[in-house]
């Protein structure tokens, strides 16, 4: 009875080494092993019969493949690193770009910000006063702050979203 057993199992594990294994190169010159062969191109027998199976058909309808109009990556490790090294300078140039927009939009807002308290601080009626060039404090009177309305409203147009 144990006999029997072992020739069974035996036998099962017998099996697999009838099947025959693939090896072939792609387009990009990776090598491959597989149990069953590439849809398109030549494949070598590693282990089996020496007479390999017929491809399966491909679902192009039997066209050759056009290897030239496949997408190749870099082969070598020094390509693989220089385009890493690219990528990773596009990303940082990227974002420092991005950084340089934020910190425009930033002061941009700011600047419309105060553009606009000085401009309803001017249209309120108060009394306004700014330092002149000898560092004396002087009051606005009424055609030098209608000057300030409309060069602030100037530039709240030109510079700021409404």
């Amino acid at each position: 009875m144990i006999r029997r057993a072992v020739l069974i199992v035996a036998l099962f594990a017998a099996v697999p080494a009838f099947a025959q294994i693939y090896t072939w190169k792609d387009g990009d010159g990776r090598v491959h092993f597989s149990d069953t062969p590439p849809a398109t191109g030549e494949a070598s027998v590693v282990k089996g019969a020496s007479a390999p199976r017929p491809a399966p058909a491909a679902d192009n309808g039997g066209a050759p493949a056009n290897d030239a109009a496949a997408p190749k990556g870099p082969a070598t490790l020094a390509e693989r690193e220089q385009a890493f090294r690219e990528r990773r300078a596009a990303t940082a140039e990227a974002e420092a770009k991005a950084g340089e927009e934020a910190a425009r939009e930033a002061e941009r807002q700011r600047f419309c910000e105060q553009a606009r308290n000085q401009l309803a601080a001017l249209q309120s009626g108060q009394r306004v006063s700014r330092f002149n060039a000898a560092g004396e404090r002087e009051f606005l009177d009424d055609a030098a702050r209608n000057a300030e309305i409309e060069r602030l409203q100037a530039q709240t147009g030109q510079h700021c979203a409404q």
